[in-house]
């Protein structure tokens, strides 16, 4: 059975990533890429399905482990009773083919390890042709070929690459894991300890721009580090999460596909990296969506694969158990198919926001914004399936239509603000008529509470969003009912649900974690209000919920106690930054309001 998804960490070339367990075990990885099929499928099944081990013979979890500073570079140390020794692990930055690489350290009198590599291709299922090619151990199966550079001699056992060796203080033995195309000679691998310096040059010279300097740099910086190593570094695609079918509720069927790039995260995404200072991957990123959604503008998806791909068709893969029995796994998102309104509004919001920051116009930006504005304009009174991703019915969704009221508003601003040349008075039409029918029909006068779609009596967390659009400010008497409406009906142990999957047909069985974005979007709402104290209480109580090395996931179950959903999650940790930078900026405005007082 895999770890809780607290006992694992993050490695990853900015191109794809892998999950490395306390026990040691290599428990997910996708070669080449974020989205192709893993070959160390263990997080979704057995050790059977794939998975890479190196630990103490003697077995059990790990005394302690970290990053070394600034860099997405792993250590993991043991105890025992013979000796104590240290793993690193980490991803070169890619020149070609991937590399994964593990070091093995002796660091006290002597400890037995034992290496045992399970190699699965196509999500577990495939079982490959294993040889030896120049004393590399080398697995092939169909377009894909791994190799093994080890140190110490390994030998073949029940379809398993296995070893045995000890180390003794002072001793390094490296293990270095290559992937190249099947129909290519393997290429020559790097030497370990010149690719452990080099990969922590790479990522330290890219932590030393950080510009953010409040109370929090070190947890931005590390949420930020988190974010470029889900970049597909190619386009500047950023995936919503490494892994697929980890679930929103443990033993449930809310298991998907986060390995692909979502519209709807761009502007949040945007304005954290530059709140980092990140202005080129900035630019990466907004220029990714360009080519992404420029095909049929108005046939603008949801989400797309880190290359801009549009058809990610879902399937499952029923010969994988689940994490922890929760089926089933799933590879694609079908969300793609979805008419979701308020990614119109995300997108135009995201290239508004690109001209605030300053990043030098795309020729074919406005051009394509147009395009969008004019097709909300047409479709704004459509219901849609909504932010959620509903699988039950349409809707008139609050939230999409204020997002629908975003790219009017955005649109205005780029003629008023910017110059570009646009129908100002038309659009002004359209963006006040949204308004005025967001107001007469998503919100309750009696209950002071926006509702999460017309008619409807239910919360809904993302109409947070209101004030962080800049629909109506926080201190609005409307938000401030809504934000208390919130508290009484959707917080659960101080943490924030999307909604209630008790009322709600959304399609699915009810039953899911509280979502950490929006319980991000309530600290955000508290600092806008002044409520400084409760949005620092929130804010420290989030971070309290990120692992040894600082990992969030999409969910938290208050029952359980512990992370649920897909692992690392991007929007999370875009919400730890932008939290943490509204509440420097609201608490610096109350210190400078008192000491004008």
């Amino acid at each position: 059975m895999a770890l809780p998804i607290e006992d694992y960490a993050l490695i990853g070339d900015t191109h794809t990533a892998a999950l490395v367990g306390r026990d040691g075990s290599i428990d997910w990885l996708c070669l080449p890429r974020f989205d192709a099929p893993a070959c160390f499928a263990a997080l979704l099944g057995t050790p059977d399905n794939g998975r890479w081990l190196l630990a103490p013979a003697a077995g059990g979890r790990a005394t302690r482990r970290s990053y070394m500073d600034r860099a997405l570079v792993l250590t993991t140390e043991w105890e025992t009773d013979t000796g104590a020794v240290r793993v690193t692990d980490f991803m070169p930055p890619r020149k070609d083919t991937p590399n994964l690489v593990r070091i093995v350290e002796g660091v006290r009198g002597q400890v037995d390890m034992t290496m045992e590599l399970v190699l699965r291709f196509d999500y577990g299922r495939v079982v490959p042709w294993l040889n030896r090619v120049g004393g590399d151990a080398c697995a092939v199966a169909g377009p894909d070929a791994v190799c093994l550079r080890s140190a110490v001699p390994t030998r073949g056992e029940d379809l398993r690459t296995m070893s045995e060796f000890t180390v003794s203080e002072g001793d390094h033995v490296p293990f270095i894991l290559s992937w190249h195309p099947s129909n290519e000679a393997p290429r020559e691998p790097p030497h370990a300890g010149g690719a452990l310096a080099a990969t922590l040059d790479w990522w330290r010279d890219w932590s030393t721009r950080l510009r953010y300097k409040g109370e929090w740099a070190d947890e931005v910086q590390h949420s930020l580090m988190i974010l470029k190593a889900l970049t597909y570094a190619p386009t500047g695609g950023i995936v919503a999460a490494p892994t697929t079918s980890l679930p929103e509720h443990i033993g449930g069927v809310r298991n998907w596909d986060y390995r692909y790039c979502w519209v709807r995260d761009a502007a949040f995404t945007l304005w954290a990296l530059n709140i980092g200072g990140y202005t080129g991957e900035a630019r990466q990123y907004r220029d990714w969506l360009l080519r992404a959604a420029g095909g049929d503008p108005p046939a603008l998806q949801v989400l797309y694969g880190v290359g801009g791909e549009s058809r990610l068709p879902e399937f499952e893969l029923p010969w994988l158990s689940g994490y922890e029995d929760s089926k089933p796994v799933r590879v694609g998102n079908a969300a793609a198919e979805q008419f979701q309104l308020d990614v119109y509004g995300e997108t135009v919001d995201t290239l508004h926001l690109a001209r605030v920051m300053g990043l030098e116009p795309n020729p074919t930006s406005w051009s394509m914004e147009r395009l969008l504005v004019e097709y909300v304009v047409e479709r704004w009174h459509d219901p849609d399936e909504g932010i959620w991703e509903v699988r039950g019915p349409r809707r008139q969704f609050t939230h999409s239509k204020v997002l629908a009221w975003t790219a009017l508003d955005r649109a205005v601003k780029a003629v008023e603000r910017f110059g570009l040349d646009g129908p100002l008075a038309p659009w002004r039409a359209v963006r006040d008529e949204i308004k005025a029918d967001v107001l007469a029909h998503g919100f309750d006068s009696q209950r002071n509470t926006f509702t999460q779609y017309y008619g409807s009596r239910e919360l809904d967390a993302s109409l947070l969003m209101l004030p962080l659009v800049h629909f109506l400010p926080a201190t609005d008497p409307r938000m401030r009912g809504t934000v208390a409406a919130i508290e009484r009906e959707l917080i659960e142990d101080g943490f924030v649900h999307r909604y209630s999957t008790s009322e709600v047909d959304d399609g699915l069985p009810a039953g899911e974690g509280a979502f950490l974005a929006c319980t991000f979007w309530l600290v955000d709402n508290y600092a806008m209000l002044g409520r400084l104290e409760d949005a620092t209480r929130v804010f420290e109580r989030l971070l309290a919920l990120r692992n040894d090395v600082g990992l969030l996931a999409e969910e938290y179950d208050p029952a359980l106690r512990r992370l649920v959903g897909n692992f690392p999650q991007a929007l999370t940790h875009v919400g730890l930054v932008t939290s943490a930078y509204n509440l420097d900026r609201a608490r610096r405005s109350r210190a400078k309001a008192l000491r004008s007082a």
